[in-house]
């Protein structure tokens, strides 16, 4: 075993300078490092399970350190043997076999580099019995041209091999909600390594795992009553020039705005795709506020394509297209329609999921519009005049059960006239008209005249609109409100002026409804 004193880094002088600036995410720096020792424990199987048994698996530890602001990361993979030594410091240099994890020979080096300008590697390899370390100090290095590096040998006992890579006055220490994200994009990076057994992966002393979405399991949404169906679809096509793509896509048991989508791998790591990072292309996905953006998501695994050099994009050149147009003809065939089934498939859980945001709203509106109204008598307008609790013991609940209805009451001047508008939200049926006047005031009636409205929740139409937060619902509620009111004031005209409900509907809105309005 050839003695090894020190190591050259020529010609990375200058390449060293400038590898802080990388447009780096914490998560995929930290990646190049587990890359290096996935690459590392494939390339030594058999060795390191003659060593350790038969079962050996690959353990990377991330440690971060604030007191000192340092970050660990330590493997038990095969080490740097003395054969690579020379190359594995100098940056850019190619390994013999780049069809592996480590293709560039750029990502320790400009891992480290990104996150501290102060750095040591010191590793021990499989049937050696010497631990090396080297230290960088990467602005003396530039400062200097040092091209040249000293190597500390000691002595080791026989069996050992493992890395560790020490970075010191880290410039972006992470912290709070970074190392959150941290853990979760390493363990969506590193899924399937995970998921085979393969690799332990810990941050912190946390060992990560990556938490599988629940498919959907139920029945087309052309035949409600019919066999429920496991929504997941295998994926494989070929895209010509040695490309090729396969995995699966399926559908969210739970919409998730944040983690639904596409994650594309290229040799079992995860490329573009991680964690709240998902990858959806519109002309699959929709927009934010669809279905199918929400519960649509997959793993499709790319043969034949380059990717960045700091691993966190695919090069598709002119593929893309071709790849999108024939991912998306899969999910559209009539045997396993998935996106139509994202789009179609109606739950009364996701309703009632935002039933908080539609109640906050309806409370919300009515408050605002009492304000407003305090505001309108003070100047001897008419307008509100108050809030009223809601009638719990009222017999128009009689067929709704109330945990099923939700409503708020609010008066107002309309035309001259008071008015009282009851509003109901109703979660009880999903086949009732989205919206519907539960009672009918008579012209002749003592005032002031009330009116109730149901808007039912449950109704297609509000299942268009999963991301609704507060003031959404709150501009649908004023909708409804405005259109009820119109029409019944506008059927006392009878058929003489049939554009009478548009210009109630209008000035409703305008006057009473519209956010200008309330905020003065």
């Amino acid at each position: 075993m050839a003695k090894v004193s020190s190591v050259n880094i020529r010609p990375g002088v200058n390449v060293l300078s400038v590898l802080p600036h990388l447009n780096y995410k914490a998560w995929f720096a930290l990646a190049e490092f587990v890359d290096n020792a996935i690459q590392s424990s494939i390339d030594n199987k058999k060795k390191l399970r003659d060593t350790d048994g038969a079962g050996y698996r690959l353990r990377v530890d991330i440690d971060f350190n604030p007191a000192e602001a340092t970050i660990t990361i330590t493997d038990n993979a095969a080490g740097i043997a003395t054969s690579d030594y020379q190359r594995a410091f100098r940056p850019a240099e190619i390994p013999p076999d780049a069809s592996g994890l480590s293709e560039f020979g750029m990502g320790m080096k400009s891992a480290a580099c990104w996150f501290a300008p102060n750095w040591s590697v010191r590793s021990s390899a499989l049937g050696e019995r010497v631990e090396r370390t080297v230290f960088f100090d990467i602005d003396q290095i530039v400062t200097d041209s040092i091209e040249e590096l000293n190597v500390i040998s000691t002595e080791v006992a026989e069996g050992k091999h493992y890395t560790e890579i020490r970075l010191e006055r880290i410039r972006r220490f992470p912290r709070g909600k970074t190392i959150s994200k941290i853990k979760e994009h390493l363990a969506s990076i590193y899924r399937v390594y995970l998921r085979e057994g393969l690799l332990e992966l810990s941050v912190d002393g946390e060992k990560l795992v990556y938490e599988e979405p629940t498919i959907l399991t139920a029945p087309s949404f052309r035949d409600p009553d019919g066999p429920a169906i496991e929504w997941k679809k295998d994926i494989k096509f070929d895209l010509g020039d040695g490309k090729s793509a396969h995995g699966f896509v399926a559908i969210r048991e739970t919409a998730s705005t944040k983690l639904a989508g596409l994650a594309l791998f290229r040799r079992k790591r995860l490329i573009l795709g991680s964690a709240d990072e998902a990858y959806r292309p519109e002309d699959i996905f929709g927009r934010s506020n669809t279905y199918p953006y929400q519960r649509l998501f997959g793993e499709i695994h790319l043969k034949g394509f380059f990717v960045s050099h700091t691993k966190d994009g695919v090069k598709w050149e002119e593929s893309e297209d071709e790849f999108l147009r024939k991912l998306r003809k899969e999910l559209s065939l009539e045997e396993l329609p998935l996106i139509q089934q994202a789009r179609e498939h109606r739950t009364k859980s996701g309703a009632k999921a935002t039933r908080k945001d539609a109640v906050d709203a309806l409370r919300t509106t009515a408050d605002s519009l009492n304000k407003k109204t305090i505001a309108a008598n003070d100047r001897g307008e008419p307008g509100v005049t108050e809030l009223s609790e809601p009638h719990a013991d009222s017999e128009e609940l009689n067929d709704i059960r109330a945990e099923d209805l939700e409503e708020a009451e609010l008066r107002l001047q309309f035309r001259s006239e008071p008015w009282i508008v009851r509003i109901e939200l109703s979660y009880a049926d999903d086949s009732a008209e989205w919206l519907a006047i539960r009672d009918r005031p008579s012209i002749t009636d003592p005032e002031p005249r009330e009116i109730v409205i149901r808007i039912a929740m449950l109704h297609p139409f509000m299942s268009q609109f999963p991301t609704l937060d507060s003031e959404g619902f709150s501009a649908v509620l004023k909708l409804a409100a405005a259109m009820a009111l119109a029409e019944v004031a506008a059927t006392e005209l009878a058929d003489r002026n049939p554009y009478a409900i548009r210009r109630f509907t209008n000035e409703i809105l305008k006057t009473h409804m519209s956010k200008r309005v309330i905020d003065e």
